[in-house]
């Protein structure tokens, strides 16, 4: 079985084509800048060699005919023709309280997605769109879409309401919802089969860390607590979102700048977190450099980094009554030695001791912790993409 993954953001879209007989990559790339002077499509061949392949992309329809025609073309194609393509999974951002799995795409399931578009006005309307594009071009392909939202409706009452009057809940929706279910969905799956251990009984902590991030408490292989919100911005320190911040603060700044609901949200999404402090850049790795060159702003910035991680993994271990395993992943998280070991800095009374020569790896799965940790720690590179494969796959053969 052929089956596409789209993810679909407002400017971009990302692609990967599997053969899930083998599970294997056929073809990936991505397109960026839709609507945009300069647009392109970014793929990469066999060989790993990156290939761009510039046009003129004001839409999404025009975007996904792109990728598709690209497929098939004679100098980069992965299959002959697109009726190979058996089916692609979407990967959608917000699904609130109405999707707890992954579902076959019907009118119903968008009425209800987009419903829920006031609760990701950035990213669920592009999604659809990816929606859209596909049923135009290949109405009778099955789509199935995949909620980052989905894996954390098993969080408790208790962990995921706010504080609020009760009826702003059931007017709203204001609640805590959790995102990169996906994510966290896959590394802790994954980290069972290659720790080999049973998924029940298992109490993990799951770091997905990168431009954006998100921890998880994950009891018996279902998410009881998650770090970010109603929003993908609460929670972590991240690229330019604040996470965390007092309500009381974000009035006082409205007042003080003259901010409507706009500007504050612009404020706290897009120039905070990494480049509000450290003002240079929001790449972690531009950070790395800058704070071991002993940049003071850089070294501050790190230091609330890897704190406000050290500070979930503790709340969470709580939360869980202990903790076994704890699992880096995504763009920081696999690649980033001094953000995991610092992260961990402090936790030698919860038995966690790293090893800092096993934690010498980059974009592999690896133990990283010492053999007398009673707490294993361990790198388990993402791959949201093959869970969404896999979810459609077996959507479709359960028909």
């Amino acid at each position: 079985m052929k089956i596409l993954v789209l993810n679909c953001g407002s400017s971009s879209i990302k692609y990967k084509l599997f053969d899930m007989t083998t599970k294997e990559v056929m073809a990936q790339g991505g397109i960026e800048k839709i609507g945009l002077p300069g647009s392109f499509l970014k793929l990469t061949l066999p060989n790993g060699e990156k290939k761009i392949l510039e046009k003129d992309i004001p839409e999404h329809t025009t975007g996904i005919d792109f990728i598709l025609n690209t497929l098939v073309s004679e100098e980069y194609g992965a299959i002959k023709s697109l009726e190979e393509i058996n089916a692609v999974g979407h990967r959608m951002v917000h699904g609130g309280e109405k999707f707890a799995k992954s579902v076959l795409i019907d009118q119903e399931v968008l009425d209800t997605f987009i419903a829920c578009s006031d609760l990701a006005p950035l990213h669920n309307p592009a999604n659809l769109k990816g929606v859209n594009a596909v049923t135009a071009i290949l109405p009778n392909v099955p789509q199935v879409g995949v909620f980052d939202t989905a894996f954390h409706q098993t969080m408790p009452d208790y962990a995921y309401m706010y504080a609020v009057p009760y009826e702003l809940y059931t007017k709203y929706g204001v609640r805590r919802y959790g995102f990169h279910g996906t994510s966290h969905r896959y590394v802790s799956k994954r980290v069972c089969e290659f720790l080999n251990i049973p998924v029940e009984g298992t109490k993990i902590i799951t770091c997905h860390v990168g431009n954006g991030g998100s921890i998880s408490a994950i009891k018996d292989g279902k998410s009881v607590d998650t770090s970010m919100g109603l929003t993908p911005l609460e929670g972590l320190m991240m690229g330019t979102r604040s996470g965390d911040i007092d309500a009381g603060a974000i009035t006082y700044l409205m007042e003080k700048e003259g901010l409507d609901a706009t500007g504050i949200s612009n404020l706290l999404n897009k120039k905070s977190g990494v480049l509000g402090v450290f003002e240079k850049s929001s790449d972690m790795r531009d950070l790395e450099s800058a704070a071991a060159a002993g940049e003071p702003r850089a070294v501050l910035a790190e230091n609330m980094y890897f704190y406000r991680i050290k500070k979930y993994i503790g709340a969470y271990a709580a939360a869980m009554g202990g903790v076994d395993v704890i699992v880096f992943t995504g763009g920081v998280g696999e690649n980033q030695a001094n953000a995991r070991s610092g992260s961990c800095e402090g936790l030698e009374y919860m038995g966690v001791k790293i090893d800092l020569e096993k934690n010498k790896v980059r974009g592999e799965e690896a133990i990283i912790s010492t053999d007398d940790s009673k707490v294993k720690v361990v790198i388990i590179p993402t791959d949201e993409e093959l869970m969404i494969a896999s979810d459609t796959m077996d959507i479709l053969s359960a028909k």
